[in-house]
C-alpha cells in the first residue's frame, strides 16, 4: 500500500503546485539534489536568485526533492547547499510564466574537487559516475596563462612536446598514442586539421571556461580522430545580471606583453560574453617573435524555458618566426629567415530543446576554417663551396650536436637549396583545412537504470596545399558521416555502465566501426574515514583519418607515377588508409580521510596498428631500382627541394601499455594538491624502414658510419625501439593555495629520456647521414617549475605574477630545440563585477 501512496502522494502535490503556480502566472522550478553517486540529499537548502537576490529558499525533502515557484519571469538561477557539501550554483536559465523547469543539481562533498564532465558520454555527468578516465582543468589554473600549453601537462597519462619557445608547435601525445590521434572539441564542434593534427601552441586561454582531458579512444562518440584521446574546451557564458568588464594587462622579459578584455552578462533571455586578448613576445632566440590575436563570442538566447539557441564563435591570427626550420636552431646555430602565419576561425550553432524531463534533443552546426601559411625570403645560411656534394647550397654552421645518450655529431646541416638548383625564393607553402559539420543527437533516459542517446554526424571536409612559385596546387574534399547508439545507467547508486557502437563512412577509406564498453562499481561507497573504494574499466576502438600531407604525400602514388609498381607489390605498399587503436584500462579509486583525499592507478594496454609512416626522402630513390645512382641522387634532391622530405604508407604498429597513478588532497580549506606519476612502455612491432634496413644492412640510410652497427630510423622508429618523443616516466605536481586576497599556484612537470631523431639524414655536406644520432634516450629528461600568484588589492583591481620554468631548463622540447629560459608576466586585473561560468 505504501508502495502504490507514495508516488500518488508526488503526483498530488506536483499538480498542487502546477495548479498554483497557473493561477499566479509563475514560473516553478523543480528537481532532485543528489551527491554524485545519484544518492538523494535531504534537508539542503535550495534557492531561486533573480538578478543577485534570493527569490524563494526551500529545504530538500527525504527524496532530495525541491520545487520553487516565483511569481517573477525572466532569467534565474539556483544556488544549492547542504551540510558538509560544497555550495554549488547553476548554469542561468530562463523562466516565463507557466514555465515548468527542470533543474537537478548534484553536490560535492566539500574536500572534493572534481567536477561535471560531458566526454564520457556526449551528456554531462557526475565525474564520480564516468566508467573512463578524464581530467578537468578549472579556471585557476588558466588565469595567469598566456596559453594552454603548460595547463595540460598537469595531467596523468598525457605528454605535451613543444618545439620551440613560446608560439612554437605544441603536440599532445596520450598513452603513447601519436600526437594527431586526438579529437579536439570547442563546444562540441571539432576543429583539429583534417587528419587530427592540431597545435596547441596557437591556444590562447581567453575564452576558456574549462578544458576536459579523456583519455583513451572515444571514436564511437566523436568519430575519426579520436583514436588516442579527446581534449574538450568550453566557452565561458555570461552570469551576472549587468553588463560586466575585465581588463588584463601584463608585460614581462623578452619583450613582452599582453592585453586581455572580457565583456559579460546577462538580460531576461539573453546571456552573452565576449573575449579579446593580444599577446606579442621576442622570445630569447633570433628571429622568433610571435604575436597571437584572439577574440571569442558566446550568446545565447532562450526562445522558451525548454529550447535554447546558442552561438559561439572563435578567432585567432598569430605568426611566428621559424629560426628552426629545416632543423632544429641547435643543429644549425643560424636562425632560419622565415615566418609562418595561422588564421584560425571556429564557430558553433546549437538548438537545445527539452521535450519532457526525461527526453532531450540537440542539433548542432559547426564551422572550421584553417589557414596555414609559411614563407622565406631567402635561403639562410652560409654557403658551401668546394668539392662537396652538397656545394653550392646554404648549410648551417659548424654545431657539435650531443644527445642526452651521450652520442655527438659534429658538421654543418643543410638549411637551404640554392636558387641554382631550382629553388624559388621567395617561397610560400600555404594550407587550407576547412570543415562543416552536422551532428544531431537525442537523449532519452528511462529511470536511473537505462539511458539512451542515438546520434548522426556528417562532415564536409575541404583541405588545399599550395606552393604558388611552383605553380603546384592539390586540394581535396572528403564527404563522412557516421551513425553512433549508446546505452547506460545505474544500478543501486553503485555500478555504472556504458555500451555504445558506431559505424562510419569515410570519404577516403570506406567504412569503419568502433565499439565501446565501460563499468564503474563502487565497492565501498565514500564515506567516513578510510570508506569509499572504487573499481573501473574500459574497452573501446578507435580509428583516425590521414592528414592532408599523408594523403597528397602517399609513397603508394608516387611509386604508380614514377615506374615503381613492381616495388609496391612487392613490398605490400597500399594505397594511404585508416590508422586503427585498440584499448582497455582498469583501475581502482581509494577515498582517504572522509573524502579529503583520493588515490588513483589504471593500467592500461594500447595497441596501434596500421600507423601511418614517413619513409624519408633519403630512402625513397633506393625504391626505384630502375633508377641509377645519379638519377637516385637527383631524385633525393628534387624532393628536398619541393620541401617533400618524406612520403607515408600505412606500414606502422606498436603496443602502449603501462600505469597511471593520480593523488588529489585537500588540506584544510585554503590548500589543494595533486600529484600524478605516469609510467609508459611503449614497443615499436613493425615499420617499413626497419625492413628496408634489414635488406641494406648497416649502409645508408639507416646508420651512421660513425656508429658502425647501430641501425638509426631516420624520420620513423625502427622495431624494437620506442615511438618518438614518448618518455617512459612522466609526473606532475600542482598546490594551490587560496585565501581572501593571496592566490597561489605551483606547478612542477617532469618527464625521463625519450627516443628520437636528429631528422637529419642525408643532410650533412655529402648529403649522408653523419649527423643522425642513435634513437634511443636522445631526447633528454626535464623537470619543468612553475609558480604564480594574485594578491587582491582593492575588491576591483587584482595585482598578479607569473614565472615560468623557475630553473632555466632548455631541455624540455625535442633535441635540437631549445626551450625559453625563465621567464614572468606582471600584471593588473580590473575587474568591474565580471562572472562567467
Amino acid at each position: 500500500m505504501r508502495l502504490f501512496l507514495r508516488p500518488l502522494r508526488r503526483f498530488l502535490s506536483a499538480f498542487l503546485i502546477f495548479i498554483s503556480a497557473a493561477a499566479l502566472h509563475a514560473v516553478s522550478v523543480s528537481g532532485t539534489v543528489t551527491d554524485p553517486l545519484g544518492y538523494p540529499i535531504a534537508n539542503a537548502v535550495v534557492a531561486l536568485v533573480q538578478d543577485g537576490k534570493v527569490v524563494v529558499a526551500v529545504r530538500t525533502g527525504v527524496d532530495g526533492g525541491y520545487t520553487l515557484v516565483s511569481p517573477r519571469s525572466g532569467r534565474f538561477y539556483v544556488l544549492a547547499s547542504g551540510p558538509s557539501f560544497r555550495q554549488l550554483e547553476t548554469h542561468s536559465f530562463y523562466g516565463g510564466k507557466l514555465s515548468a523547469v527542470a533543474q537537478n543539481i548534484v553536490l560535492e562533498p566539500e574536500w572534493v574537487r572534481q567536477s561535471v564532465v560531458v566526454t564520457d558520454t556526449g551528456r554531462p555527468e557526475p565525474q564520480a559516475q564516468a566508467t573512463a578516465s578524464i581530467t578537468g582543468i578549472g579556471a585557476l589554473p588558466l588565469q595567469n596563462r598566456a596559453t594552454i600549453v603548460d595547463a595540460l601537462r598537469m595531467a596523468p597519462g598525457v605528454n605535451v612536446v613543444q618545439t620551440g619557445e613560446r608560439g612554437g608547435e605544441s603536440s599532445v601525445f596520450i598513452r603513447g598514442g601519436s600526437s594527431d590521434a586526438n579529437r579536439v572539441l570547442l563546444d562540441g564542434v571539432p576543429i583539429e586539421d583534417i587528419g587530427g593534427q592540431f597545435d596547441f601552441g596557437n591556444l590562447s586561454t581567453t575564452g576558456l571556461a574549462h578544458v576536459e582531458i579523456y583519455r583513451g579512444p572515444n571514436s564511437t562518440l566523436y568519430g575519426s580522430d579520436a583514436a588516442a584521446g579527446v581534449v574538450a574546451l568550453t566557452t565561458p557564458q555570461g552570469s551576472t545580471p549587468f553588463t560586466s568588464l575585465l581588463y588584463d594587462g601584463s608585460t614581462g622579459n623578452f619583450n613582452t606583453y599582453r592585453n586581455e578584455v572580457q565583456v559579460g552578462g546577462m538580460k531576461r533571455r539573453l546571456d552573452y560574453y565576449g573575449g579579446y586578448s593580444s599577446l606579442y613576445t621576442g622570445n630569447s632566440i633570433p628571429m622568433d617573435q610571435y604575436h597571437d590575436n584572439t577574440s571569442v563570442a558566446n550568446m545565447g538566447w532562450s526562445w522558451s524555458a525548454h529550447t535554447e539557441i546558442r552561438v559561439t564563435a572563435r578567432n585567432s591570427v598569430s605568426a611566428t618566426g621559424v629560426p628552426s626550420a629545416n632543423g632544429g636552431y641547435s643543429f644549425n646555430g643560424i636562425a632560419n629567415d622565415g615566418k609562418q602565419s595561422d588564421q584560425d576561425t571556429f564557430g558553433a550553432a546549437t538548438i537545445t530543446h527539452t521535450f519532457r524531463d526525461n527526453l532531450h534533443s540537440t542539433v548542432r552546426y559547426g564551422l572550421v576554417r584553417k589557414r596555414e601559411e609559411s614563407q622565406q625570403w631567402y635561403p639562410a645560411g652560409n654557403l658551401l663551396t668546394g668539392t662537396a656534394a652538397g656545394a653550392g647550397n646554404y648549410y648551417g654552421n659548424p654545431v657539435a650536436v650531443t644527445g642526452a645518450n651521450g652520442y655527438s655529431a659534429t658538421g654543418q646541416a643543410l638549411m637551404n637549396y640554392s636558387p641554382a638548383t631550382g629553388t624559388i625564393y621567395p617561397w610560400a607553402l600555404a594550407l587550407d583545412s576547412n570543415r562543416d559539420d552536422l551532428y544531431a543527437q537525442m537523449d532519452y533516459r528511462h529511470g536511473p537504470h537505462l539511458g539512451i542517446i542515438g546520434g548522426f554526424r556528417f562532415d564536409d571536409e575541404r583541405g588545399m596545399e599550395g606552393e604558388p612559385v611552383y605553380g603546384l596546387r592539390q586540394a581535396l574534399e572528403r564527404g563522412n558521416y557516421d551513425y553512433q547508439a549508446q546505452i547506460g545507467g545505474q544500478f543501486k547508486n553503485r555500478l555504472f555502465y556504458t555500451a555504445s557502437g558506431a559505424v562510419e563512412k569515410n570519404g577516403l577509406y570506406g567504412t569503419v566501426a568502433s565499439p565501446r564498453i565501460g563499468g564503474s562499481w563502487y565497492v565501498v561507497r565514500p564515506g567516513h574515514g578510510m570508506r569509499g573504494t572504487r573499481v573501473k574499466f574500459n574497452f573501446a576502438r578507435g580509428y583516425q583519418e590521414p592528414t592532408l600531407n599523408q594523403q597528397f604525400g602517399s609513397l603508394y602514388s608516387f611509386l604508380l607515377a614514377n615506374g615503381g609498381q613492381a616495388t609496391a607489390a612487392q613490398d605490400g605498399i597500399a594505397p594511404i588508409g585508416a590508422e586503427l587503436s585498440r584499448s582497455y584500462d582498469g583501475g581502482v579509486e581509494q577515498s582517504l580521510f572522509s573524502e579529503r583525499a583520493t588515490v588513483r592507478a589504471t593500467y592500461f594496454h594500447n595497441e596501434f596498428g596500421n600507423q601511418i609512416e614517413a619513409v624519408p626522402a633519403s630512402l625513397v630513390p633506393t625504391l626505384l631500382p630502375n633508377l641509377t645512382p645519379a638519377q637516385q641522387q637527383q631524385l633525393q634532391a628534387q624532393l628536398n627541394n619541393d620541401f617533400a622530405y618524406e612520403l607515408d604508407l600505412n606500414s606502422l604498429s606498436w603496443s602502449a601499455q603501462g600505469v597511471e597513478t593520480e593523488v588529489d588532497y585537500g588540506l584544510g580549506r585554503n590548500i589543494y594538491i595533486r600529484a600524478g606519476y605516469t609510467y609508459l612502455n611503449a614497443k615499436v612491432q613493425h615499420s617499413f624502414q626497419s625492413t628496408q634496413c634489414l635488406e641494406a644492412g648497416t649502409t645508408a640510410p639507416c646508420a651512421n658510419p660513425n656508429f658502425p652497427g647501430v641501425a638509426i630510423g631516420d624520420y620513423a622508429p625502427l622495431v624494437g625501439g620506442r615511438p618518438f618523443r614518448r618518455p617512459p616516466q612522466t609526473g606532475f605536481t600542482s598546490v594551490i593555495y587560496t585565501g581572501k586576497r593571496w592566490t597561489g599556484v605551483v606547478d612542477a612537470a617532469y618527464a625521463s629520456r625519450s627516443d628520437d631523431s636528429t631528422f637529419l639524414g642525408g643532410d650533412d655536406a655529402n648529403f649522408g647521414n653523419t649527423l643522425l644520432l642513435p634513437n634511443r634516450n636522445l631526447d633528454f629528461g626535464y623537470a619543468k617549475l612553475d609558480a604564480g600568484a594574485s594578491f587582491v588589492l582593492k575588491p576591483w583591481v587584482t595585482a598578479y605574477t607569473q614565472l615560468n620554468n623557475l630553473t632555466s631548463n632548455q631541455h624540455i622540447g625535442p633535441i635540437g630545440y631549445p626551450s625559453l629560459p625563465f621567464n614572468m608576466l606582471t600584471g593588473l586585473r580590473f575587474n568591474w563585477g565580471l562572472k562567467v561560468k
